[in-house]
């Protein structure tokens, strides 16, 4: 790699975050552009070149560009640490992490994140809806982090890293990650990682 990966982002954005997390996990050199989203940089006709929906993140490498956060996960192991424990290949290990994969563009999405869209970024989500559906997560995560460390195989994997961001602001979103010790715990052990970086942090209001 002769230049540094471009990361198109917004720095309050879990998807971005966990794109972020990723090149930092990997040693890989990088550069943020922070779109002005307000004023409708993504919406703009060079960005949507790199992203045809208009959304962030996306990458620039070597003249390859991407878009959509769980996919630039993929391709930055594929491309940088093929065979590692980021991607298992165990069958059983794969699948896992892909359900996890799917419950961040679904349940983290409908619940954490849209909590938070609401708090942070003033959206039109049900925040009322999102909570619940946030606490619905968290139990199955409870249980499911009982007796592991984490979520897909042995090792730290990318679905741990799609899974962060939004978890670990939930409170930002307003909901409470005091019941959850062992999502907590999960957190905590994703923060101690090498290279860990965090995204920017909101005001917390107040807690359901």
């Amino acid at each position: 790699m002769t230049t540094p990966i471009k990361l198109y982002r917004n720095p309050k954005s879990g998807h971005c975050h966990r794109v972020e997390l990723m090149l930092a996990f990997l040693g890989l050199a990088y550069e943020t552009v922070d779109l002005d989203m307000a004023n409708g940089a993504h919406k703009a006709p060079e960005y949507v070149k790199i992203s045809p929906f208009g959304l962030v993140p996306a990458i620039e490498d070597g003249g390859y560009t991407l878009a959509d956060s769980n996919a630039i996960l993929i391709y930055l192991v594929q491309t940088y640490a093929k065979g590692s424990h980021w991607m298992p290949s165990d069958p059983k290990e794969a699948a896992e992490m892909q359900r996890w994969l799917t419950v961040a563009a679904d349940n983290i999405y409908a619940g954490p994140c849209a909590a938070r869209l609401v708090k942070v970024f003033g959206s039109g989500h049900d925040h009322g809806a999102a909570v619940a559906k946030a606490h619905d997560l968290f139990k199955v995560m409870e249980t499911h982090l009982a007796n592991r460390d984490w979520l897909a195989a042995d090792m730290i994997t990318i679905s741990d890293v799609a899974g962060y961001s939004y978890i670990a602001h939930a409170p930002e979103g307003g909901v409470d990650l005091a019941p959850y010790p062992n999502v907590r715990a999960w957190l905590s052990r994703i923060e101690a990682q090498p290279n860990f970086v965090p995204m920017a942090k909101s005001p917390i209001p107040e807690l359901a």
